[in-house]
């Protein structure tokens, strides 16, 4: 037998396979290099900044800095973060005035418990933080147009800034290749028509927008140019384990940064399929599986391994709900899920509805598997949006077991299925 772990909410889920397991995936991203403290990684990366000055540098003599922070959804650890680069800010321009942006992109505003507990009471009660809303009209600034055609507007407090920079964390990322660098500022703290245009259905449907890819992802594209047209000057992106700790940190130019940082997670990220009749996975346990919306991701890397008209286990807490109104719209509002599908992709690049981007990609993946899905959502809200509920892995084995009909059928696990890039 073989028992495997889970992560699930905050906690974990075990299950023991026997011999219909084919094998596991998991990413090899590794610890630090000699044993040397997440803030410390920091220190280093911030002290050898690529393609771009140190922070002090860029900071001297600037009178509005603007450092964008990731929101509650993410499990960048802010708190490691944030401070060094305060002090850089404050050693080299002690009279800026300085405010930390969160970059909610459409998510729900992030509230003052979940600030709180991101960055300590220091800095909640001493620095000046903005939460991004992308229907607030009046702090949007128009700063052109994307590649892909669509308006890029940017929260106005990004744009007046004499200095903006970000904070973020790398891996893979289910249609723009990776997390963090550009993203910041697109969808961060982008406006709602721009994040539509730029989450079209033909950019989502484009052989290129998925995990592990930047060259020739058009949805990178339009995030890059956004990020260096809004002015994002210095990044500090850091890697995470599967305990959530910093094993790398890679700070300095958007670009040159960012791409030295994706190199690192996809050397260590990169899984070969096992093609399998059932895809046990899951979205890494709590912040990222807090909701239906965000467990869509580790669903894609199911999806690369699981055989053709397999069974996905998808395991999510979901302790927030569902996670967007609009998605469970798409998806209960239409029985018929090739019919949901073919209106989406009909539409237009600017014609793109809230949320439509993450309902296609999970009917993409509904198309080639059927998914079980463990989390603490009512059976009937589950069901609504054309899935399978259980309460538990081991129900959820025995209903996949049922559905592929057969005592030989196979298992690939995925423990955390947003950290690895799964290569068919």
């Amino acid at each position: 037998m073989t028992v495997l772990k889970f992560p699930y909410g905050r906690g974990e889920v075990e299950y023991s396979f026997g011999d219909e397991l084919s094998g596991v995936l998991s990413a090899s991203a590794g610890s630090a290099d000699g044993g040397v403290s997440e803030s410390d990684l920091v220190a280093r990366a911030m002290a050898r900044p690529i393609g771009s000055p140190t922070l002090a540098e860029l900071a001297r003599g600037k009178k509005n800095v603007v450092i964008i922070a990731s929101d509650h959804t993410r499990p960048v650890p802010s708190r490691l973060i944030i401070p060094p680069m305060l002090a850089e800010i404050r050693c080299a321009a002690p009279d800026a005035a300085v405010t930390i942006l969160i970059a909610t992109g459409c998510h729900r505003g992030t509230r003052r418990d979940e600030l709180r507990a991101k960055f300590g009471d220091d800095i909640t009660d001493s620095v000046d933080i903005a939460v991004h809303d992308c229907d607030d009209r009046e702090n949007l600034v128009n700063i052109g147009t994307l590649p892909s055609g669509g308006e890029c507007e940017i929260d106005r407090r990004a744009i007046e800034a004499d200095l903006l920079i970000a904070e973020g964390f790398i891996e893979p990322h289910f249609f723009a290749g990776f997390s963090g660098g550009r993203k910041s500022v697109l969808p961060g703290v982008a406006g709602r028509a721009s994040v539509l245009a730029n989450h079209c259905a033909e950019f989502i449907a484009h052989p290129n927008a998925r995990t592990g890819v930047l060259d020739g992802n058009p949805i990178h594209r339009d995030m890059l140019w956004a990020a260096k047209r809004a002015g994002l000057s210095y990044v500090v992106n850091v890697v995470l384990d599967e305990n959530k700790r910093v094993i790398r940190a890679f700070a300095g130019d958007v670009e040159a940064a960012h791409e030295a940082g994706a190199a690192f997670v996809a050397d260590r990220c990169a899984a070969k399929a096992i093609p399998a009749d059932i895809v046990v996975t899951t979205n890494g346990g709590y912040p990222l599986d807090q909701n239906a919306y965000q467990a869509v991701k580790g669903m894609t890397a199911a999806e690369a391994t699981v055989k053709p008209g397999g069974v996905i286990v998808m395991l999510a807490e979901c302790s927030d709900g569902v996670g967007g109104a609009h998605f469970y719209r798409q998806l209960a509002g239409e029985r018929d899920a090739s019919r949901a599908m073919a209106a989406i992709l009909s539409r237009k690049r600017n014609e793109t509805i809230p949320d439509q981007w993450q309902t296609q990609i999970m009917l993409r993946v509904l198309s080639k598997a059927r998914v079980i899905f463990v989390s603490s959502l009512e059976a009937q809200t589950v069901e609504a949006m054309h899935m399978i509920p259980a309460s538990s892995l081991a129900e959820a084995m025995e209903i996949a077991r049922r559905l592929v009909g057969r005592s030989d059928a196979t298992v690939t696990a995925i423990p955390d299925g947003v950290s690895v890039i799964v290569k068919e």
